[in-house]
């Protein structure tokens, strides 16, 4: 019982750590920060099962946790609201062609780091981007200006009122 308690606490506190980190910073991994992931993990194993070394108690200990992702996952399925907290939210980086400072300084993303997404994508400039997306993977997803238009939301172009 004691293993369950360990990897539920353990769990929610790595949950914790992960959405404080940010979106950006979990998707963008060095290999250094690669190398204190897995450090991390055995620390993580470490105070989860202490000096139980059984199967069993690997078993309790991976399977609570797995459980407890399958909970969290199944709350945001059937509980929409509960995603926000549990996953997080996408936030709009850039609307119409316009970089949202306020969103990247909240996010702590540079700018280079969107313009470099934005060249990734093949986009050479964000002016031609109706909105870009942080998503809550890290990924940055940009959805392009129509031909001929200079920035402005079509909605915006002046459609007559009957």
């Amino acid at each position: 019982m004691e293993i369950i308690v360990r990897a539920a606490a353990v769990f929610f506190f790595v949950w914790l750590i992960t959405r404080s980190i940010g979106k950006r910073q979990l998707s963008e991994l060095s290999a250094f920060q690669l190398v204190l992931l897995v450090t991390i993990g055995d620390l993580v194993q470490q105070g989860v099962t202490q000096d139980d070394r059984s199967v069993t108690g690997a078993f309790l200990a991976v399977g609570t946790i797995a459980s407890l992702v399958a909970l969290s996952s199944a709350a945001a399925y059937f509980w929409p609201k509960s995603r926000r907290v549990i996953e997080g939210l996408p936030v709009i980086v850039v609307r119409d062609g316009h970089v949202i400072d306020e969103a990247l300084r909240m996010e702590r993303m540079p700018v280079d780091e969107l313009l470099e997404e934005a060249r990734r994508g093949g986009i050479e400039d964000l002016r031609k981007v109706h909105l870009a997306i942080l998503e809550t993977d890290g990924k940055v997803s940009f959805i392009q200006a129509a031909e001929g238009d200079s920035g402005e939301h079509a909605a915006d172009k002046g459609q007559s009122a009957s």
